[in-house]
């Protein structure tokens, strides 16, 4: 099932640009046809088209909202760029697809990639929300300084590091119906001088396992740690 991303207003949708020509030039869609809408804010939708070329697509609503049933926290991912901008982008697709609600890329000490495209990384977004048939497009936000990063609000925050000390895991917090925010640094790791900062600002050190993981395998793993306990 193709799902395209639109504005909705009213009773009419309009596909974005990227998604007109989709719509157009790779699927060859005509007028009168029918397509499942999402607007990205949650609600699914079905129109039928009635103005069709490769920029501006136009539906009729049909049929809708239908509100997708949202997981029951918040869980925003702030974490360190990998060098090799693939494994970066192997993190967003998958954390999508299980259900993340916001990503922040932290330039820290010991980061090794300073730039990114942000709008591909949308982009990539957007295509595994539509691929795993949700209707929520979590928010990618773009390369911002750790000290910034560690001064967001949030109800619960964490940092998660190699360093020896008492550390706890997600299972032992509460996390349902709380907007969390969870540190995965590079992989030089956080500085002693980062983690110190950090549990200033309020943030309690966990554990992910016995295993050192890579920057993206340690991303996922809280994306997965949330989705199970909330199963």
């Amino acid at each position: 099932m193709n799902i395209f991303i639109a504005h909705i207003n009213g009773q009419i949708a309009e596909l974005t640009p990227e998604e007109s020509w989709h719509c157009t030039k790779v699927l060859r869609m005509k007028s009168g046809e029918a397509i499942h809408l999402i607007d990205g804010i949650g609600n699914f939708y079905e129109g039928i088209l009635s103005i069709v070329n490769e920029k501006k697509c136009v539906a009729a609503i049909s049929a809708g909202p239908k509100t997708q049933n949202k997981h029951p926290y918040y869980l925003h991912l702030a974490i360190a760029p990998t060098k090799n901008i693939d494994r970066m982008e192997w993190l967003v697709e998958k954390a999508v697809e299980m259900g993340i609600d916001e990503i922040t890329f932290v330039r820290c000490k010991n980061s090794e990639r300073t730039v990114i495209k942000e709008d591909r990384l949308i982009k990539i977004a957007e295509s595994a929300v539509k691929q795993s048939l949700q209707a929520y497009i979590p928010k990618i936000n773009g390369l911002t300084n750790f000290n910034d990063v560690i001064n967001e609000s949030a109800d619960l925050k964490f940092i998660a590091h190699c360093e020896e000390s008492s550390k706890k895991t997600l299972k032992d917090f509460e996390l349902k119906s709380r907007k969390s925010l969870v540190l995965i640094g590079p992989e030089g790791d956080f500085t002693s001088e980062e983690i110190t900062l950090a549990k200033k600002e309020g943030f309690s050190e966990i554990s992910l396992g016995a295993n050192r993981l890579r920057t993206e395998t340690a991303g996922l793993s809280v994306v997965s740690t949330y989705s199970i306990i909330h199963l």
